[in-house]
């Protein structure tokens, strides 16, 4: 997929913060110089053809009394696939990196309480039968991740 200039602008615009409005779309749409139909039409296309691959907002877990944590498995190869699907079955999982590495499956839980992580790194090795090991946040950074389009 090729992308144009109005493509480039929107996928700039959305990593901002969207207007608190009932109808925050049409605010970007009006901004961007387009209507909002254009703009949520993008927006799908550019989904569906795995331009973006999700479109959310970030919580902090913890003031809201839940929790993060990163994750990591040593999965043998050919169990890869299986394990993945167990894996990013349980809501909780947030995202799921495939890395070239002894601990080859990395995932972030997220879940509504503190103790929600240690019961879901357990129900996955129970289903698995594979080692979750918790790499607890120690102290949080922000780092205003933007990727130019």
């Amino acid at each position: 997929m090729t992308l144009d200039e109005t493509d480039r602008a929107i996928l700039n615009r959305m990593q901002d913060d969207l207007p608190l409005t009932t109808h925050p779309y049409a605010a970007i749409a009006t901004e961007l110089g387009i209507s909002e139909n254009e703009l949520l039409s993008r927006l799908t296309r550019m989904k569906d053809e795995r331009v973006i691959t999700r479109f959310g907002p970030f919580f902090d877990a913890a003031a809201m009394g839940g929790a993060f944590c990163l994750c990591a498995m040593a999965v043998p190869p050919e169990n890869f696939e299986t394990v993945l699907t167990k894996v990013n079955a349980h809501p909780e999982v947030a995202h799921n990196y495939e890395r070239t590495h002894r601990l080859n499956m990395w995932f972030v839980l997220a879940t509504e309480t503190p103790e929600g992580i240690e019961a879901t790194a357990e129900a996955i090795e129970r289903e698995t039968g594979i080692e979750v090991l918790c790499f607890p946040k120690l102290q949080e950074f922000f780092i205003g991740f933007r990727v130019a389009a």
